[in-house]
């Protein structure tokens, strides 16, 4: 019997069934409707595996688990699981695996390519020639080399960012929940905050992780990227650290409001860099994610164990009874 997956990545409906092609007759893909609350709701019925959207548009919340009885599966095409109800999904004994690992070299890569691009001051030098001035002696950069370096979080992204920054020859700290063996300085995360020059924000997205860095605290001059989420960092101090100059600069590749609205303020101030959340964008993670969501498809299909599952619910998917539908 074909398993019934439901697809709600915001692509055309040919581009989904072309990138699940390789299951073959084994599944049957659907699309809602309309990428609405009440068409996910009807779509949700008689799905088994749900492939989520990476966008955030269309998410399970506690009534879409309810509305989906013979759900057996949830695969997140991305780290974040924002939107999702974990506890909701693990109550209905549903697991949620997510593509932890494979946007870390991209994501890595960003948040040192804009540590250094702040440091070194490119984005005001290049709109300065581009506006016919030569400010040689006054742009002020700074080299990265030798700087203490604090990233929050420590996962895959984190791990890889910390490898560049050290071989960079950074004093590399780091926090997260559980401290871990590695080449590094563990910090509590007021510490680290207080002690950072350049502060790399790489944790999920939690109710413990939600506001939880304060541009404020970070030394006087200090640059901060974020590849998190926006909501991590405290919008109101961000804003107030920039326009005081308390803050030597901020790279952001996410934000509270995504797209960026056009009367944020973020967009008018000179020592921003401004990334439309494309960090871990690129061919190579694509692939890499594309592989995951594939390969954690059929492991579902053949009862082996899924990878990445995030909320505690056991990985063997097992298929729901069909009663429900009766």
């Amino acid at each position: 019997m074909t398993w019934k997956v439901l697809a709600l990545p915001p692509l055309p409906e040919a581009a989904v069934r072309n990138l699940l092609g390789s299951l073959g007759d084994r599944i049957e893909v659907s699309v809602p409707a309309a990428r609405d609350r009440e068409s996910l709701l009807a779509a949700l019925r008689p799905a088994e595996i749900v492939v989520g959207d990476w966008s955030g548009g269309l998410t399970l919340d506690a009534e879409a688990v309810r509305a989906a009885p013979d759900l057996a599966f949830v695969q997140q095409p991305s780290v974040g699981v924002d939107g999702h109800d974990l506890a909701a999904l693990a109550a209905a004994g549903v697991p949620l695996a997510n593509t932890a690992g494979v946007s870390a070299i991209g994501v890595a890569e960003w948040c040192f390519a804009a540590a250094l691009a702040l440091s070194r001051r490119l984005p005001e030098a290049d709109a300065a020639v581009r506006a016919g001035r030569w400010p040689q002696l006054d742009l002020g950069p700074a080299e990265l080399y030798g700087s203490a370096v604090g990233i929050v979080g420590f996962g895959p992204i984190g791990e890889a960012a910390a490898r560049m920054f050290a071989a960079h020859g950074c004093e590399v700290s780091y926090w997260t929940r559980t401290p871990r063996e590695v080449p590094y300085t563990y910090r509590e995360i007021g510490e680290l905050v207080a002690g950072s020059r350049v502060l790399v924000v790489v944790v999920p997205l939690t109710e413990e992780t939600r506001g939880m860095i304060d541009p404020s605290a970070m030394p006087a001059g200090a640059l901060l990227v974020n590849a998190a989420r926006g909501q991590v960092v405290n919008s109101a101090a961000l804003l107030s650290a920039l326009e005081s100059g308390h803050l030597g600069g901020a790279a952001l590749d996410v934000f509270d409001t995504e797209p960026l609205p056009p009367g944020d303020p973020l967009r008018g101030s000179p020592r921003v860099l401004l990334s439309p959340h494309v960090a871990g964008v690129t061919p190579q993670s694509t692939g890499r994610l594309i592989r995951c969501v594939l390969d954690n498809l059929e492991a579902a299909i053949d009862g082996r164990p899924v990878s990445n599952v995030v909320n505690g619910v056991d990985p063997v998917v097992g298929r729901r009874s069909r009663s429900a539908l009766s």
